[in-house]
This record gives C-alpha cells, structure tokens and sequence, in this order.
C-alpha cells in the first residue's frame, strides 16, 4: 500500500520507528556527553553545530522550491519561537538531564501532550471535557508515584524532572503558539531558524565557557555523543517528523511517541546500569495511560 506521493506506509512507518529510536536514544547518549562536558557547554556547541548543519538543507529545500519561504515580517516571529521551542527547551532538557535518570527524564518528556493540550485549551484552540480532566488528573497522580513511592529518591531528582517538564512545556508552548506559522512557513524553516538564531544567541556564552575548557582531555566517546546529539535528534529527527507529519495525521504519528519513554529506559538498563524501581513502574504507567486518554479519547 503506498501513499499518493508512491511512498509505501512500511517505508513510512520504519521511519517512524526509526525517529523513535534516535529520539529515545539521545536521553542515553546525552549523559556520555554530560560527564565529561559541561550542561551549558553541552548545549551551546550542540546549537552552533545543529545551526551550521541546516543552513545547507534550507538551501537546498529554497532551490527546490524556488521561494524563501518567509517575509520579513515573519523573521522576529520566527527567531522568538525558536528561542523558545529550541533554545529554552534544550536549556531545560540538558540541564535536567545532567541531575536525574534517563526513565525520569524520558516521562517527563512524555507529559508534553498534556502540557499542549492545557496550553491549547487556555488558547481556544481545544476543549477540556471530563474524560480529558480524568486522564490529566491520572497522569499527575502518576507523577506523585514517581517522585515520592518506594525506592523514587534512588532513581531519579526532583530538581532534574522539574528542570525536564519545564523544557516539555517552553516546546509546548512553542507547539501552540507556533502552530499557524509552522503550518504556513513550513518545518525546515521554523527549524533553520530555532538552530541558528539559537546557536547564534548562545555564542558569546558557548565561546566565554571555551576559554578555559580543557577540550583535549574529551573523550571520543564524550565527543560522538555531542555530535550525536547535534545531528540525530535536532535535525534528522525533525526532518523525518515533519515529513511523516505531512502524511499521516498528527494523531497516529503521536501514538508512536508512548514508545519513547519504554524504550530510552530499556536502553539506559544496560548502557548506564540504571535499575527501574516500583515507584517508576507504576508511576509510569500512570502517567502514560493518563497521557493517552487525556490525547487520544474524547
């Protein structure tokens, strides 16, 4: 079966498995770069290398499609939702990373809808009924399990999951606020301009924590991982995201995104020697099944 483009969904779907996998994957890379590197460090290189990295896909897609894509009205929009979808949420993202476990920080990531939803019912754009509450209702309570059940204080941190959620909701935020314009400029632009305008606002900071860095004494396992983090989730993530998205509706491309959280734990068992506890458990389930019938049942 193919799509109308002659793309077949078993070429489509495995590339959304495969944007799962690189975006599950860079909790666990993210921490080999974290102990060696510096949080701040860590995002102001990964901005400047992803900035750098879509200047010459923007290109080609202006080439391909003959138009720029943006006025100049459009430009102080732009630059302000990336700094906040990319710029704040990666500040978040990485310095919470940096204090809690990779199972923690992949399912405060995964509370994102429920952040949109509540965002986007403050906006007019949806509508909160009693099922929506209920599965918002269930998935904190899920949160109360992780924080404060058996074993929660071995597996994870307060300050890094809220550090975590807080970069979930500035992406959240950026998602609502950002939704006319991603859909009339299109997502290479909205993302030439997050990484760029992001990498070029953190600059003097990335440039001032270089100075006296030891860089030499970086492993190659530490820098791989910074390049991992540069390429994988930030720009090849987001071009297979939005090309997916302009195939299937957004609401079946997020029903793979309740893979994510599973799968980084998974892979931070053998890759970091984390230990899942009971809180985490059942914490988790709750806070996925009261994500999926807050997003999913109406």
């Amino acid at each position: 079966m193919q799509s109308e483009d002659g793309e077949s969904h078993g070429s489509l779907y495995a590339l959304i498995l495969l944007l799962i996998f690189i975006w599950s994957a860079n909790f666990v890379i993210g921490k080999f770069a974290l102990r060696e590197i510096p949080a701040l460090l860590v995002i102001g290189l990964r901005m400047v290398i992803s900035g750098a990295t879509m200047i010459p896909i923007y290109l080609r897609h202006k080439h391909k499609t003959g138009t720029r894509g943006w006025t100049r009205e459009d430009v102080p929009l732009l630059l302000g939702l990336g700094l906040l979808g990319v710029g704040l949420n990666q500040v978040f993202f990485v310095t919470g990373l940096s204090k809690t476990s990779v199972a923690h920080a992949a399912l405060m990531i995964g509370l994102t809808p429920i952040s949109v939803l509540m965002l986007a019912a403050l906006a007019g754009q949806e509508r909160l009924n009693p099922i929506r509450l209920a599965g918002m209702g269930l998935a904190l309570t899920g949160i109360a399990v992780l924080q404060f059940g058996p074993g929660s204080q071995k597996s994870g941190n307060l300050w890094g999951d809220a550090l975590v959620f807080c970069g979930g909701f500035v992406f959240a935020a950026f998602t609502v606020i950002g939704k006319a314009t991603m859909g009339r400029v299109g997502g290479i632009v909205v993302n030439t301009f997050a990484y760029v305008g992001t990498g070029l606002a953190l600059l003097p900071m990335t440039i001032y924590l270089s100075r006296d860095f030891p860089f030499h004494s970086v492993s190659m396992t530490a820098w791989a991982s910074l390049l991992y983090m540069a390429f994988c989730p930030s720009v090849i993530g987001y071009l297979i995201y939005y090309h997916a998205l302009s195939r299937i509706p957004a609401s079946k491309l997020s029903t793979f995104t309740y893979m994510q959280p599973l799968l980084a734990t998974l892979m931070a068992i053998p890759a970091l020697g984390e230990h899942p506890t009971s809180s985490l458990a059942f914490g988790g389930i709750m806070i996925l099944a009261g994500v999926f019938v807050a997003e999913r049942l109406q």
